[in-house]
């Protein structure tokens, strides 16, 4: 089905070209992001955008050496708002803001397929050392970091489990 091509052509990149990434590109990703559900419409995550060298060697070191990170040139850090959210929902709102970030990463890796673009969710990283490499406010968590560039890899689709093995109907 034509519509779900992009979803199914989606991978992992984790080899970037040193190809810079235009402002207006950039702009069109994020706005996909925050397309994505959100709770109350309340949109609570935030994007932390990072091109400087020094700050992605730095969140590199961070998410466990994975260097392929500070080789894209740009770097999507999608976070949560706790008091976005909370301030409506109370504490089930810390839920609800990592939810809304979370959807907001699923939206940013296919809006970077759409644009031939590559990107990885990455969802190891030391979370206190990101939050201070970022100067992250209290109550705002990195929820991912995602690394996004022009392919130098054409990976193929991992295999995925039977969704038979996965679904359930009525009850577990």
């Amino acid at each position: 089905m034509k519509e779900l091509d992009l979803i199914f052509r989606r991978v992992s990149i984790r080899k970037f070209l040193s190809k810079e990434i235009d402002e207006k590109t950039i702009r069109l990703i994020l706005e996909a992001g925050n397309a994505a559900p959100s709770a109350g419409n309340l949109q609570a995550r935030d994007f932390i955008v990072v091109r400087d060298q020094k700050i992605k060697n730095e969140l590199a070191k961070a998410s466990l050496k994975q260097m392929f990170i500070a080789q894209a040139p740009v770097v999507i850090v999608v976070c949560a708002n706790y008091p976005r959210s909370m301030r409506v929902y109370g504490e089930r709102g810390k839920l609800y803001a990592e939810q809304d970030a979370t959807a907001a990463v699923q939206n940013i890796l296919l809006a970077v397929t759409a644009l031939n673009l590559g990107a990885v969710w990455v969802g190891a990283f030391d979370e206190q050392r990101v939050s201070e490499i970022l100067a992250l406010p209290p109550n705002v968590r990195p929820m991912a970091i995602v690394p996004v560039g022009y392919p130098a890899e054409q990976p193929s689709r991992r295999s995925r489990y039977p969704i038979e093995e996965l679904t359930h109907y009525e009850r577990w």
